[in-house]
């Protein structure tokens, strides 16, 4: 199957666009994609970029009213990419508090504009998956963080919180399984993956989203309540009296619920990583550089369960085991039983530790 690629129609200042950008705003992320095949590398290092300018209109401390006109602006250029030099002068003219440097720059012409220049000049086919699922990602922002969709996002002791578990598993879905979704329609076109095949990709790489955002709820719980957010959803934590939201602690079985629903999550994206074709050994590593840190945070989490949800609540793997996940990933990229065999020890292992650590608490209670 020939693909329309763009690999040999960007110029050397765009390949270096791409990179320098990655860099900025995700050094895990800018060490996966150059792990992927061309031109599928180009197309996801893009179509994150994107993702993160999305990221900035959410994070960025303004009214929701003005955060649903950069939005309608946002969707705006998806269609009509030759917009941006106006849109960015617009967005370059407002102030983006809570945002870094970095981030700040993604939404001027000067460091912005060559993004939407790329965009502009990819195959419809892969500007189209972007389009749909960045819009859909934007929406799902939208909606949670819109103060009167009370069914979605509620506030409780000054937090805002999604309302139950559904909730927490359609903000995830919004913000990450998006991602996967993205992925796994441009793995499809580039692998010549179809039919059931690729249907089983989409619902695994829905998985393999969530499970990245749940790792990453549970690693900044304490620096996302220090903004007044937590995406733990309020049915949970009504559970408890709603202590972690005090930051003071929470029962062992609760927090085992908490990281085995992640776990699960986990398991999904090995069968992900697993259902790519052994040609796909590109992105096949890539997955596994995304999911085995997950994997490895979530132990980590589970050896520190009496911090958890404390002042001392601090879940960051070493670089040393970051290593290690990296030379693994390489190792069994195109071996779905040692895959297979990684995700079910490191899952045993989880769960035995967190059965450890109850032990010694009164977990029950």
């Amino acid at each position: 199957m020939t693909v329309e690629t763009t690999t040999d129609r960007l110029s050397d200042a765009q390949h270096q666009y791409i990179a320098e950008k990655m860099n900025k705003v995700s050094r895990s992320f800018a060490l996966v994609v150059p792990e992927v095949e061309s031109p599928l590398d180009d197309y996801l290092a893009v179509a994150y970029l994107i993702c993160r300018v999305v990221d900035n209109i959410e994070d960025t401390q303004q009214p929701f009213s003005w955060q649903k006109k950069r939005y309608a602006e946002f969707a705006g250029l998806l269609d009509a990419p030759y917009l941006a030099d106006r849109v960015l002068a617009g967005w370059e003219s407002c102030n983006w508090p809570g945002l870094s440097d970095d981030e700040r720059r993604m939404m001027t012409r000067e460091h912005g504009l060559m993004l939407w220049d790329i965009y502009a000049q990819m195959p419809h086919t892969a500007c189209e998956s972007i389009k749909r699922w960045t819009s859909t990602m934007a929406e799902g922002m939208a909606r949670s963080s819109d103060p009167n969709a009370g069914d979605f996002f509620r506030e409780r002791n000054g937090v805002r919180l999604p309302a139950t578990y559904l909730d927490y598993n359609k903000y995830c879905f919004y913000v990450a399984g998006t991602v996967g979704r993205m992925i796994s329609d441009l793995a499809a076109e580039s692998y010549g993956i179809n039919g059931a095949a690729a249907k089983k990709l989409a619902r695994d790489s829905e998985c393999c989203g969530r499970a990245l955002q749940k790792t990453n709820i549970i690693k900044d719980f304490a620096k996302d309540l220090a903004r007044g957010v937590s995406y733990l959803p309020e049915e949970w934590l009504r559970e408890i009296d709603y202590s972690p939201l005090h930051l003071a602690g929470a029962p062992a079985f609760w927090k085992r619920k908490v990281l085995l629903d992640v776990v699960a999550e986990l398991d999904g994206s090995a069968n992900f990583v697993m259902a790519l074709p052994q040609s796909a050994v590109g992105l096949r590593k890539a997955s596994l550089l995304m999911m085995m840190p997950a994997y490895e945070t979530i132990l980590l989490a589970a050896q520190q369960l009496p911090h958890l949800f404390t002042p001392e609540h601090a879940v960051k793997i070493s670089r040393p085991t970051l290593g290690q996940c990296v030379r693994r990933a390489r190792k069994i990229a195109i071996d779905n039983t040692a895959v297979r065999n990684y995700a079910k020890e490191i899952s045993a292992n989880i769960e035995q530790t967190l059965a450890t650590q109850a032990s010694s608490t009164d977990w029950l209670r």
